[in-house]
């Protein structure tokens, strides 16, 4: 029987890059019991329902001039500057590197927070670029970070479900075979772009935004790149990785749920980056010659795409209450529609959820 003093029972829905750090957060405080439920993990297979995998990834912030973006993304990049650190806890998920931006659109992005933040020098600007900024980031081996979380999650006992029914029988039905004793007291949801249909849910307002990217093996490139016009939707990405590949991009299109890789945006992809970044081609070809879109085919490794969760409104971070058992009342924490900065908030979000969950299991004793 539980105690009001006995451990929180807490199910946390979905095992993105959101909802692993949620509940590796809500793990790590203490007092709380909690159980991952999810259709897809990180150690399955790719798929298109899993978009974590397939993202590039860098920490430059999205949040411009919006105060609490802004913060929780800044919380987000001193725990992963914390992790990538020599000797660091996850430092081979991560590759410190220069990043320059260049703004065809001339807006600012408010990064002046990040290590080694300069302004570039209009002598040092790209054809067409109207502003360039240069600062120090990171970049993340996607697959295996979110691994790293996952087994994080696992080393402190975390049970692991696939499952998508849980109030009714509680969180260790699946293994036990009949409905636990002890209810769930909090649900956290993090379903990413399975809030549009996950029942009682249901976002109308969540919506994908497909992004496709191409993986070359180049590890050579030390430095990241980007090229950037939003207010025309043009965004083109250079991602080294730590391991040598080096992930190139991008496309952002809402509501497109093509599901595979597009050969002509290969190709687009193909001639935006190497015309930011010659560099991409092998050094021998361009000792000899200016480099082509050819010369970069035979370092592709994967192409794929990925469905960003995003939402009208932005991030859902709010507490919603259902009926749990025996007339209790359950708290629903929201925590998702990140569109594409699901790694740069993740951390900075968890916190977020982890202090609305707090909130709500007092007002729930009280």
């Amino acid at each position: 029987m539980s105690t009001p003093n006995s451990p929180k029972n807490v199910v946390v829905i979905g095992a993105g890059v959101v909802g692993l750090t949620t509940a590796v957060k809500i793990q790590e405080k203490g007092g709380y019991n909690v159980t991952i439920v999810a259709e897809t993990l990180p150690s399955d297979p790719k798929s298109i329902k899993y978009t974590s995998i397939w993202a590039g990834a860098h920490h430059v912030s999205h949040a411009a001039d919006d105060a609490k973006q802004q913060e929780i993304d800044q919380e987000t990049f001193k725990v992963m500057w914390d992790l990538s650190a020599p000797g660091g806890e996850a430092e081979g998920c991560f590759l410190r590197i220069s990043q320059s931006d260049y703004l065809l659109d001339g807006r600012n992005e408010y990064l002046d927070w990040m290590p080694d933040f300069k302004q570039l020098p209009e002598s040092a600007l790209i054809d067409g670029a109207k502003a360039g900024i240069s600062f120090t980031t990171l970049t993340i081996d996607t697959p295996r970070y979110l691994n790293y979380l996952l087994s994080r999650f696992l080393a402190r006992g975390g049970p692991l479900y696939h499952v998508s029914q849980i109030v009714e029988g509680g969180a260790y039905v699946f293994s036990r075979g009949q409905a636990s004793p002890t209810p769930v007291d909090a649900i956290v949801v993090c379903p990413g772009l399975g809030a549009r249909t996950l029942g009682g849910v249901e976002d109308a307002d969540v919506y994908p935004v497909r992004g496709q990217v191409v993986m070359v093996r180049a590890p050579w490139i030390g430095f990241g790149r980007t090229e950037s016009h939003l207010e025309q939707g043009l965004w083109t990405y250079i991602i080294p990785r730590k391991n040598g590949d080096v992930i190139l991009g991008g496309t952002k299109v809402d509501n497109d749920w093509y599901p595979v890789a597009r050969p002509s945006t290969t190709t687009d992809i193909l001639q935006r980056c190497l015309a930011l970044c010659p560099e991409l081609a092998p050094a021998e070809i361009r000792a000899k010659r200016a480099p082509t879109v050819e010369d970069l085919r035979p370092l592709i490794t994967e192409e794929g795409c990925g469905f960003r969760p995003a939402r009208k409104g932005g991030i859902k971070l709010d507490v919603e209450w259902i009926d749990g058992k025996d007339k209790n009342k359950v708290p629903l924490v929201f925590n998702y529609g990140h569109g594409g900065g699901g790694y740069q908030s993740s951390w900075g979000s968890a916190s977020i959820a982890m202090n609305l969950l707090e909130r709500a299991l007092a007002d729930q004793k009280a």
